[in-house]
């Protein structure tokens, strides 16, 4: 069973239908009773990284979240759940984030145009098992306008807006993914099938 993370600002049920096509069965639920009894966790976000953060504090799942991954279990963080992961956002203010990745993030400057919304090709930086069957040039699916600093050797791929811009991260136990893979396709879907099967150990 996947556990989608509900603090009441994820893109939801896109991503457990995205799951669920993968094979995989899935829960919607910000109960700890009910996530604990999954087998990895996907942490969505659509929206302000202020509101994010605040909605995620509030959901008291903090805790849960914390010792979920001290106990070496899976969370693939996806858009403004990717961002929130890192320790800083200067998104209409400055907000602490959750830390477990070091960096900040920031707004686009011009004169792109922003939001950076569409399909950008992923440049790999790293060899990971995310990445398996995922080349160079394949293209998913972004719609943001804030973007992470992230440290270099965090990041998996990257994508070209102007600069590189971090669109996979991962260290451990622990992914993200700025850009949406239920909204890319089968390359979206192949990356999130991969997380899947690394976190699950392969069973379904």
């Amino acid at each position: 069973m996947i556990g989608i993370i509900d603090y009441k600002v994820g893109n939801l049920l896109n991503v457990s239908h995205a799951v669920n096509r993968l094979g995989y069965e899935c829960v919607i639920s910000d109960d700890v009773d009910v996530l604990g009894k999954c087998d990895a966790l996907i942490l969505p976000g659509v929206g302000a990284f202020g509101a994010c953060m605040e909605n995620y504090r509030k959901s008291g799942l903090g805790e849960f979240v914390e010792n979920w991954l001290k106990e070496g279990k899976y969370i693939l963080g996806i858009c403004v759940g990717m961002q929130i992961l890192f320790e800083k956002s200067y998104e209409m203010g400055e907000y602490d984030g959750l830390g477990y990745f070091k960096g900040e993030v920031v707004k686009f400057e011009a004169p792109l145009k922003i939001p950076h919304m569409g399909w950008n090709e992923l440049k790999i930086n790293r060899n990971d098992p995310i990445m398996e069957g995922i080349n160079d040039g394949d293209y998913v699916y972004f719609v943001h306008s804030y973007h992470a600093l992230a440290d270099k050797n965090d990041v998996i791929a990257y994508t070209d807006y102007g600069k590189e811009v971090t669109a996979i991260v991962g260290r451990d136990n622990l992914y993200a993914t700025q850009f949406h893979p239920e909204k890319s396709g089968d390359i979206g879907h192949k990356i999130l099938g991969n997380y899947l099967k690394i976190a699950t150990g392969g069973a379904k």
